[in-house]
């Protein structure tokens, strides 16, 4: 299965679509677009144009996400198509949208916001070396356009070199310093690059993690209803040593308020007692898994509470037992 279609069986696999869907958008191009969008009609044809190509590529995007959200229902019931038959139909389904642009662009080569989409539509289908010159171009003819720069930094952060991705990063938020997005992205990237960043940036691991803290907390301070930004945010203080206890339980409290369904307040749960079991709060830890009711989490919370047994029983035996 190609990258392009593991990303989207993520999407249309994921407990909440919607908002899965638009995070992809965004991760992608740069910049969050809802789902659905009313767009009120241009007076400009070359406007009117270029939108009939946006919608002709989301009406593909939609149809190949359904295809992806069937073969997977069929692969639970062991009746998948072959691999290679699904991608033929999603190159074919495409093949008119690349059409479509193409013939665009080679009709207005200075539309910066056909080039950007393009770049992320031909990065969408794998052909990333050509969606990258895309947005080159885009930067060319409008080397003030923040989005232009988080789709590079993005590329250049999965595939080098990371210093680039760094100074266009810090490009896009000097242009667009009210995003939350581009920190977000930023921070991820600062936190899984880290010796990278060291160097970049001229500094220590700890120092690395405080940066990477902070652009996520910048995120969170433009958009703090941002569920999986939080835990994101939270997630971060795993590998970070020594461990910041009291930062960590603070973040993931956080997120348990944003949290927007039963599932949600769950797992924070869940993380909640990892935590606390790991610094040796058992009491509390087990207080937290007895929280824990959906089904759904039973595996996570045999494992912990055992665990949790084999650590107390260790510190039991390390201290002795009580007089």
């Amino acid at each position: 299965m190609t990258s392009f279609l593991i990303s989207l069986l993520g999407v249309v696999t994921a407990t909440n679509q919607v908002l899965a869907a638009s995070q992809f958008v965004a991760d992608k191009t740069g910049i969050r677009v809802p789902v659905k969008v009313d767009r009120p009609a241009s007076a400009d044809p070359v406007e009117r144009e270029y939108q009939k190509l946006l919608d002709m590529d989301n009406e593909a995007q939609s149809e190949v996400d359904d295809w992806i959200q069937k073969e997977s229902a069929f692969a639970e019931k062991g009746a998948s198509l072959a691999n290679v038959t699904l991608n033929a139909r999603i190159e074919q389904r495409f093949a008119p949208v690349k059409k479509g642009y193409k013939e665009f662009l080679e009709r207005h080569p200075e539309h910066v916001k056909a080039r950007l989409a393009y770049g992320s539509f031909l990065n969408d289908i794998g052909e990333e070396r050509d969606g990258v010159a895309q947005w080159e171009k885009a930067l060319a003819l409008d080397p003030k356009n923040p989005a232009t720069y988080n789709n590079l930094a993005t590329y250049y952060g999965h595939n080098g070199p990371a210093k680039k991705a760094f100074e266009y990063f810090e490009k896009t938020i000097e242009l667009s310093p009210k995003e939350p997005l581009y920190y977000h992205n930023f921070g991820m990237l600062v936190y899984q690059y880290r010796q990278e960043a060291k160097a970049y940036f001229k500094c220590e691991e700890q120092q690395v993690f405080d940066k990477a803290l902070g652009l996520y907390q910048k995120a969170l301070d433009l958009s703090p209803k941002d569920f999986p930004l939080a835990t994101d945010l939270a997630q971060t203080y795993y590998l970070i040593k020594p461990f910041r206890t009291d930062d960590a339980i603070k973040a993931w409290d956080y997120a348990l308020t944003i949290a927007r369904d039963d599932i949600e307040r769950e797992g924070i749960q869940i993380h909640l007692a990892r935590v606390k079991m790991n610094v040796g709060r058992y009491t509390e830890a087990r207080q937290h898994l007895g929280l824990v009711t959906n089904a759904m989490y039973n595996g996570l919370k045999e494992r912990l509470y055992k665990n949790l047994d084999e650590k107390q029983d260790k510190t039991t035996k390390q201290i002795g037992p009580a007089l």
